[in-house]
């Protein structure tokens, strides 16, 4: 068994410090409730917005990144944030950082497919991997917002024996509809959880938090409201190797004949 914690915060562009303060206070409320591990949403720090805000990207082992690592080694408990990364071309990638309890770095990923309607396309760099990593005994796996809508890289991380993927997210009130449903699709679809954090209610009405947690089933096992708060949920790994037992629609699948369709169209 493994506790995560879901951090479902409001962006907080214009003041870094209390942001990383909040980190603080979460992470210790957390850890203190038996998690090994948090989540922040989809560029909490800085708020998401498809244009890089001034000064707000860093390589790497940067302040930001640094500074969640420090935090992981003082509470005992491993942080997944997000970071603009730059450094590494001349456009910056929308990238997930996984700091371990002893404050190194775990696992990384920028997030495969940007949000074409809102042009982060031209600004950011598309991610080209995916990324796993073990806590506490339960690997996991890493998507960002959009990503959740292609189903294709969930298969990938259940084929790669994922057993949760975690989505940071910043996914507008307009679209919570479809959140809703995504979420538990795409954990009945590959038996495994799937947590998503999605950023909290802030004064401009853009967000409304609703991050939820499901089991392999589909089942909602933890479900936010609109403001800040901080969800607990259990990850069974036993429990996913169970379900693709009683209903075996992963070893079922046909992938030569997939191909040879794909081939023909």
């Amino acid at each position: 068994m493994t506790e995560i914690a879901l951090a479902q915060v409001a962006g907080g562009r214009e003041n870094r410090p209390a942001m990383l303060g909040v980190v603080d206070r979460m992470a210790k409320e957390a850890a203190t409730a038996g998690a090994s591990l948090i989540c922040f949403p989809e560029q909490f720090v800085t708020g998401w917005s498809p244009k890089i805000p001034n000064e707000a990207g860093e390589p790497l082992g940067g302040p930001l990144t640094t500074t969640f690592g420090e935090i992981a080694e003082k509470n005992g408990i491993a942080i997944v944030g997000s970071i603009i990364e730059t450094g590494q071309g001349d456009r910056p990638k929308n990238t997930v950082v996984v700091l371990g309890p002893d404050g190194d770095i775990l696992a990384t990923y920028a997030k495969i497919h940007l949000f074409s309607p809102g042009r982060e396309d031209c600004n950011y760099t598309a991610g080209d991997h995916i990324a796993t990593f073990v806590v506490d005994g339960t690997t996991f796996g890493l998507a960002v917002c959009y990503d959740l809508r292609f189903p294709e890289l969930f298969r990938i991380y259940a084929l790669a024996g994922v057993e949760c993927v975690l989505v940071p997210a910043a996914w507008p009130c307009c679209r919570i509809h479809h959140w809703e449903i995504l979420l538990p699709a795409r954990a009945l679809e590959n038996r495994y959880y799937v947590a998503g954090v999605n950023t909290a209610q802030g004064p401009d009405g853009t967000y409304c938090g609703r991050s939820l947690a499901t089991d392999p089933d589909g089942t909602v096992i933890a479900r936010g409201g609109e403001g800040e708060e901080l969800l607990m949920a259990r990850i069974d790994p036993t429990k996913v190797h169970e379900s693709r037992l009683s209903l075996p629609s992963l070893s079922d699948r046909k992938s030569d004949l997939y191909q040879r369709l794909l081939s023909k169209l």
